[in-house]
């Protein structure tokens, strides 16, 4: 099947989700947004999304619903916020059929653990983006600060062919999408600097680039992510990765002006997903008999936020 025959359903419309859609659509595609009810959602189905930033200003008509169609796609891309993956897998059914390909895009670590126990590793993606920055800027209207890549791979049984596919599709809208056959060492790569700036900037209130350059947050930026490359090697992840100083840098310069999604989540007074991210690190060490306090740390602070704010 062709890039441009294959039916896309988005799950989950917001920042990234919103991305993902103005892309495909602006493309040639016929995305399906599905989300929650709330403005964002009503917004883009009423009058289209408006998606803005690095590559480029523009508004497209999404079909956009906030029940899941019943209607099988051939890939399903995964867009919910981890906390969400176990609520929204409930009521993916409708949306699957025998040969469709879910693809998730969470951040950190675990979701694609949740989607392989509840459809079988068989069909099963991990999609990584990086360097996107987005933020949604009011209901209808996105914006992303980076163009970044897209890597992706089998998280069970599925074939090179069909990930060779799926990252076709999604060059085929623009994105900088790859194939790998190493997910695992991505997704660690990715949460070395997830973890360097998620819950720093979420404690603090700055942006990527502000926590780096001020002086005694930016080494507890550095700390985290190191923590993270360390607690990976002493896994035997096969990482790329030599110098996670350089590594967490060069991503930072990518996005300075970006504010993580775990700050964009307290400011709005959601849920976060540091369980997922830094709370991860912690938990992956732990399996192997050693500490990672630094990132410890930083998700008490965060979950102790996020308690309180919910409190008032």
């Amino acid at each position: 099947m062709s890039a441009k025959t294959q039916s896309i359903a988005i799950v989950g419309g917001g920042a990234m989700g919103s991305v993902f859609a103005g892309l495909f659509a602006a493309t040639g595609h016929d995305p399906v947004v599905v989300s929650r009810p709330g403005e964002h959602i009503e917004a883009i189905a009423a009058k289209g999304l408006r998606l803005e930033g690095a590559s480029g200003d523009r508004t497209v008509t999404v079909r956009a619903f906030q029940v899941p169609p019943n209607e099988a796609y051939d890939l399903v891309i995964l867009a919910v916020k981890a906390t969400q993956v176990a609520s929204a897998l409930k009521g993916l059914a409708p949306m699957v059929g025998r040969e469709t390909v879910i693809l998730t895009m969470q951040n950190g670590l675990g979701a694609a653990d949740m989607v392989t126990e509840f459809f079988g590793a068989e069909r099963v993606a991990v999609g990584i983006a990086a360097g996107f920055g987005a933020s949604v800027v009011s209901p209808g209207h996105a914006r992303h600060a980076g163009m970044g890549a897209i890597q992706i791979g089998a998280y069970g049984a599925l074939s090179a062919d069909r990930i060779s596919a799926i990252a076709e599709l999604w060059r085929s809208a623009g994105f900088n999408a790859e194939a790998t056959d190493d997910i695992v060492s991505m997704q660690w790569e990715k949460l070395i600097c997830n973890v360097s700036f998620s819950a720093p900037c979420a404690i603090s209130g700055l942006t990527v680039g502000a926590a780096l350059a001020d002086p005694a947050l930016g080494e507890v930026c550095m700390a985290a992510g190191i923590e993270a490359w360390e607690t990976a090697r002493a896994a035997g992840v096969a990482l790329r990765v030599s110098d996670p100083e350089a590594h967490i840098r060069a991503f930072a310069a990518r996005v300075a002006g970006a504010k993580p999604s775990l700050l964009q989540d307290l400011e709005a007074g959601r849920p976060t997903e540091v369980d997922y991210i830094n709370g991860a690190v912690p938990r992956a060490a732990a399996r192997m008999g050693r500490t990672a306090p630094v990132n410890g740390v930083l998700t008490a602070l965060v979950k102790s936020l996020e308690g309180r704010r919910a409190s008032t």
